[in-house]
């Protein structure tokens, strides 16, 4: 999707877009979140994407304070995209409607890009409803002071996608997020604008992700791991210069291993599902080891059979 504008972004002004498809719950508060930013040169724009749960009832309620537009249930992606056509900002952020960020998080950000010439800002974040240290405070690394690209490739998306603000510039440039993918747009993206780019970290946590457990199925978790290789597959073929300095067996690890060891770590967590489905990628598609066999072999049984299988050799 084209999301470059033939109007001149207004200087200075951040865009935060801000989807929402029956977000009610935690509506008012993500709104509120960005309505009480002590940088106060913010437009806010939510994309309603057809919400049937009185969201809308909300958003009315604001008035002119925000802008509100409506689209046919498509996804949050397609729905930020929409949004960046709509915006008049310099800069750009991305708030879910069941997020938040502290009240200096915008400020802080635009300082650190203001002061320099990235063309993004991310910073710390913490993850809401998670027990023990996955609901810790985190502040990731610089990413500027070692392998850039190998960090990058190591995992997922290296923040949240509201843990970050954008120039404007350098999304249109990219072309905004690359609706191909069913999932892992958010990493697709800062693949394709981080690491080609100057990019500064804020060492403060300033955004806040809630887990919930609607609708999060944890046999989905596949699809998830499958997109992520894709898309790191193809961001290294279609930009080899920005992996020239990472080994060959290194960067298969990076990309195969890391497909692999995700579907280790399902297997392990007994969502054999997704575990089942990984391995299969794997046996048809990427390099593995002998040992690795008595693992991924039995995935090729039928489901049911797998599943009756690994759980009969577990329960031994």
């Amino acid at each position: 999707m084209n999301i470059t504008q033939n109007i001149p972004p207004t200087k200075g002004l951040i865009s935060v877009i801000m989807p929402c498809f029956n977000g009610k719950k935690y509506l008012r508060e993500a709104i509120e979140s960005v309505r009480q930013q002590t940088y106060s040169h913010v437009e806010l724009i939510v994309v309603d994407d057809g919400s049937t749960d009185g969201s809308q009832d909300i958003l009315r309620e604001y008035g002119e304070q925000i802008t509100v537009i409506k689209q046919e249930n498509q996804g949050p992606y397609p729905a930020r995209n929409l949004g960046l056509q709509h915006a008049q900002g310099e800069f750009a952020a991305f708030l879910d409607a069941d997020d938040y960020w502290r009240a200096d998080c915008l400020e802080l950000l635009h300082k650190a890009l203001a002061n320099s010439n990235a063309a993004l800002a991310y910073c710390g974040w913490q993850n809401i409803g998670l027990p023990g240290k996955r609901g810790a405070p985190y502040i990731p690394p610089n990413y500027e002071a070692g392998n850039k690209a190998e960090q990058f490739l190591r995992a997922a998306a290296p923040w949240p996608i509201h843990a970050a603000l954008v120039r404007r510039s350098a999304l249109e440039e990219v072309g905004g997020f690359d609706l191909q993918w069913p999932t892992c747009m958010d990493y697709d993206l800062w693949l394709r604008l981080g690491l080609t780019r100057l990019i500064v970290r804020v060492e403060d946590v300033l955004a806040f992700y809630r887990h919930h457990n609607e609708g999060q199925i944890t046999s989905k978790q596949w699809r998830q791991a499958k997109n992520s290789w894709l898309v790191k597959k193809k961001f290294v073929e279609s930009n080899l210069e920005a992996v020239a300095d990472i080994p060959t067996a290194r960067l298969k690890d990076l990309i195969d291993g890391g497909l692999l060891r995700r579907g280790y770590d399902a297997y392990w967590k007994h969502d054999l599902v997704s575990a089942q489905k990984i391995f299969r990628v794997v046996l048809r598609e990427c390099t593995w080891g002998g040992s690795d066999l008595k693992y991924l072999l039995p995935a090729l049984l039928p489901e049911w059979v797998y599943i009756k299988l690994v759980q009969t050799l577990s329960s031994r």
